[in-house]
């Protein structure tokens, strides 16, 4: 299916460093890129709502990687599913008494327009579930052929059993596997099973739903091997790093990895993985009244709400922003406005800086000089554009620091605020922070 169109991207001086990303995994920070090509698989949404700022705060995680990928001349393959079939998008369509196709049609233009809105750079390839039927079969074949599925009912599904390395993403054990299955998803109570965390891979048809034709009777495909059969196909059996929210680490990336490990077990090692990601990254859960804002509770807060309301998307960038993507947070006003605040600030200070040489401080009108959490006048002298660049690029290196690359721009600007009189030169230089800003940060100033 299409993706949405990209914002430009300014060019920037030099190259930034490699970037290094906490595995899941492994508990380690891992060098996100084994080469100069670079490869993320990330979890899309499944359409049947609009994009809530949980969804926002997953792929801008994904788009600084990118942005840092890039920044380091990797040349990036990003591919991110939709589960454009599904029991919650047929539940939602049938509440609603409308057809599931145009449902998924109409969420997924708004995730298109909430994407561009927020200036998230698009997937190389988005694909969905639907069109992406015949490589879920061959995937499921491959399953079959190993002896790793079996049936209940027609319905097939995956044995854990015939995979050894099972649980090496997640190091849960089976009491907790046995919950969270309960909780997203499972059917661990269904009789005839082989162990009650089996995953689906294909899922018979039934009266008033959608299927498709297989070599394993009509139906459906599970939820966890679209994911493997798409990875897999479009990136390889080994790729860099697999992406999506903490919620999804079991047992979405535990079973999806499985059976890429199963399928692939005769292949040689690649960087000593044999099958699916060398690192798993994921992203923390964002709360509202400190609950997890989800559908399920219906506590969200809508992106295409916000700028409805005229909320700049550039601030609910760094709303987002100003929390480490791994860390669990809650939405708030005042975090809203204190984002609207920084933009406003790092905004007069360019403004402030390219109006020309002797430009006195409070040109720039009456938006306040002081950044989030500083002082007026405690900058002192302006940071160089060149060390501001260096900086920004260290932090995002270093497990996507978000926070750590907006204080850095928090320094600069308050301090071109607080200047009593800016040198000449000053013009070509808030251009390289504007810039900097731009390609590094997703933030249009």
């Amino acid at each position: 299916m299409d993706s949405w169109h990209a914002a430009n991207v300014p060019s920037l001086p030099g190259h930034g460093p490699e970037l290094y990303l906490t595995n899941t995994a492994t508990g380690e920070l891992t060098r996100a890129a084994a080469g100069p090509a670079a490869t993320l698989y990330a979890c899309g949404i499944t359409p049947y709502d609009a994009t809530h700022l949980g969804h926002a705060a997953t792929y801008l995680a994904w788009d600084l990687l990118v942005r840092a990928w890039r920044d380091a001349g990797h040349e990036v393959t990003y591919v991110q599913n939709v589960t454009d079939v599904d029991d919650p998008l047929l539940e939602r369509a049938n509440r609603d008494h409308e057809d599931w196709r145009e449902l998924a049609t109409r969420e997924i233009a708004m995730y298109r327009t909430d994407m561009e809105h927020l200036r998230i750079l698009p997937p190389t390839n988005l694909v969905g579930a639907v069109e992406a039927l015949p490589l879920i079969e061959q995937l499921n074949q491959v399953l079959a052929d190993r002896g790793a599925l079996y049936e209940v009912d027609r319905d097939v599904y995956f044995s854990r059993a015939a995979d050894p390395g099972f649980g090496a993403v997640s190091h849960l054990d089976p009491a907790a596997m046995l919950a969270l299955c309960a909780e997203r998803g499972g059917d661990p109570d269904r009789p005839g099973k082989k162990d009650p965390i089996d995953p689906l891979v294909w899922l018979a048809a039934r009266p008033e739903e959608p299927s498709w034709a297989s070599p394993f009777g009509p139906g459906r495909p599970g939820w966890h091997v679209e994911c493997a059969a798409i990875a897999t196909s479009y990136l390889g059996r080994v790729f860099d790093v697999q992406a999506g929210g903490s919620d999804l680490i079991f047992p979405h990336h535990e079973f999806s990895a499985s059976h890429a490990r199963v399928a692939f077990a005769d292949g040689a090692p690649v960087d000593g993985i044999r099958a699916f990601a060398r690192c798993y990254v994921h992203s923390g859960m964002v709360r509202l009244d400190g609950e997890k804002m989800s559908k399920s509770l219906g506590n969200l807060v809508f992106v295409s709400r916000l700028v409805a309301d005229g909320v700049d998307p550039m601030a609910i960038r760094l709303a987002i922003m100003s929390h480490r993507y791994r860390t669990n947070w809650d939405w708030t006003p005042a975090g809203l406005a204190a984002a609207q605040h920084r933009l406003a600030v790092w905004r007069a200070a360019v403004h402030r800086a390219t109006a020309g040489p002797g430009s006195a401080a409070g040109d720039a009108g009456s938006v306040p000089t002081a950044g989030p959490g500083s002082a007026a006048g405690d900058a002192g002298s302006v940071p160089s554009a060149g060390s501001v660049l260096a900086q920004v690029r260290e932090r995002l290196a270093d497990d996507l620091d978000a926070p750590g690359a907006l204080g850095v721009v928090d320094r600069w600007a308050d301090a071109v605020s607080a200047a009593p009189e800016l040198p000449a030169g000053s013009g070509p230089a808030a251009l390289l922070v504007r810039d900097t800003v731009d390609a590094l940060l997703g933030v249009a100033l």
